[in-house]
């Protein structure tokens, strides 16, 4: 993915999203008689404004995106005239004060549905989660799944599509679950239950529970014949184009692709010798696969796919939908799943029960961005709600400096029936900031230490 396209693709998706939680505290804030003097998307130098009387909001857009603000009247900030002291935030009721501060995160919240609702009626096209070859000693194999066996449901949900079914089932068994019951379709159209049982141990990483679990796609024997090549990839720096059918590697005969995958995993840095048939020619060719870190292993990947003939993609190829009406309950129902696993993930991480590998910086959120953009407009729309969802729990947090922070002030001042004092909120606004910047440190840690692997 180009680096100039993953940034756009990065500020779009940021700057939308800002943009509807600063519009929630914005327009609740004007709904509520709260005098607005700045909208800003942004931080840092000013790209643009626009200001229509010189009393009225001024919006503008700045330099950095990752974040914004909605600047209020309000005494404890600045000096305020007379004639606005009414329109003051600091002078409105408690409920309106936490009304105004909980509409951001809530905005994302709605933004989120708004976006899986798009999602579920434009449509998903994905591979029918059809479970492949089943390993050895996993936890698939113990719970009696059998390759060919199509999975209906996770606990009751719906998974018409392998990316769904495995997001469910790992996410899910993230969150805390240990007992699934999944419902399968074998391949004489014979319906069942399969239980499948979790420790805690086993779902410390979303890698690494993976691999525990032993689920993979069902792949039909396929020529190795290249087809998609990713950009900065392997295959690409090594001039393979698609359609060239490999012939063998390092002198191995080569006669079908997941054969050639097993070899690649299995060569990380190493360079392979090619034969391969282009247009009726023989030609050698030296791959150098890439190395990448897959749970505690290090395996070799090249960057490119396999060439699928057409009807037997339709074959294994599903597309989902719901009608506008029918989208509702479910993305609603979608966004509450993806909220409660954050923050239940969240609370893992802090007590030791799931690793800091789960966190995502800008970075790894830059790439996401690119990535599901290059997949098309539904993986964009879907990564923004997942992303969305996250703002709005993160927000909701009770940490000072956040949204979440005001609204327990606030409540601590409705039950004692007046607020805490300036000094004790900005002792622990102070602690709440080291937090924030000490996440945000771990954050961008980890993001450089998956780029480095």
């Amino acid at each position: 993915m180009d680096i100039f396209n993953t940034l756009f693709y990065f500020i779009i998706a940021i700057g939308v999203l800002v943009s509807f939680h600063e519009f929630g505290h914005f327009w609740v804030a004007r709904k509520l008689g709260v005098k607005v003097l700045k909208f800003s998307v942004g931080f840092g130098k000013v790209l643009w404004s626009y200001q229509k009387k010189p009393d009225s909001t001024e919006y503008v857009i700045s330099a950095i995106p990752l974040g914004g603000f909605v600047k209020m009247v309000d005494e404890r900030e600045d000096t305020v005239d007379p004639e606005d002291l009414p329109y003051a935030f600091n002078r409105q009721p408690v409920w309106a004060r936490t009304a105004i501060v909980a509409a951001g995160p809530i905005f994302n919240l709605v933004l989120a549905v708004a976006l899986f609702w798009s999602v579920l009626v434009i449509g998903e096209t994905g591979i029918k989660p059809i479970i492949g070859t089943i390993k050895a000693n996993t936890l698939a194999a113990q719970a009696g799944f059998a390759e060919g066996d199509e999975i209906l449901s996770v606990n009751d949900r719906a998974t018409p599509t392998w990316t769904e079914a495995m997001t469910v089932l790992v996410t899910s068994a993230l969150d805390g679950e240990h007992e699934f019951k999944i419902a399968v379709q074998d391949r004489n159209q014979q319906q069942s239950v399969k239980n499948l049982s979790l420790s805690d141990e086993d779902s410390k990483t979303p890698d690494g529970l993976y691999e525990r679990l032993g689920f993979q796609p069902w792949s039909p024997k396929l020529q190795p014949i290249i087809g998609n090549i990713l950009p900065d990839s392997a295959a690409l720096a090594a001039n393979l184009k698609t359609g060239d059918l490999i012939i063998s590697a390092d002198g191995n005969a080569i006669t079908e692709w997941i054969q050639w995958v097993d070899y690649v995993k299995s060569h990380p840095s190493k360079p392979i010798s090619l034969l391969v048939q282009r247009e009726g020619q023989s030609l050698p060719i030296t791959i150098i696969p890439k190395s990448v870190t897959v749970g505690d292993k290090t395996e070799g990947k090249i960057g490119a796919g396999v060439k699928v003939p057409e009807d037997l993609l339709k074959a294994v190829t599903v597309e989902y939908s719901l009608s506008p009406l029918a989208a509702i309950p479910e993305a609603c129902k979608t966004t509450y799943f993806y909220a409660s696993t954050t923050l239940a993930m969240m609370g893992k991480m802090l007590i030791g029960k799931a690793s800091v590998e789960n966190l995502s910086g800008p970075i790894s959120i830059a790439q996401y961005a690119g990535q599901s953009a290059h997949m098309g407009l539904t993986p964009f729309l879907k990564f923004m709600a997942l992303v969305s969802v996250s703002l709005g729990v993160l927000n909701l947090l009770p940490v000072p400096v956040l949204d979440g922070g005001h609204l327990m002030f606030y409540t601590i001042e409705a039950i004692k029936g007046s607020p805490l004092s300036d000094n004790v909120q900005l002792f622990y606004q102070k602690i709440g900031m080291a937090l924030l910047m000490t996440l945000m440190a771990l954050a961008m840690f980890m993001d450089i230490n998956r780029l480095f692997q």
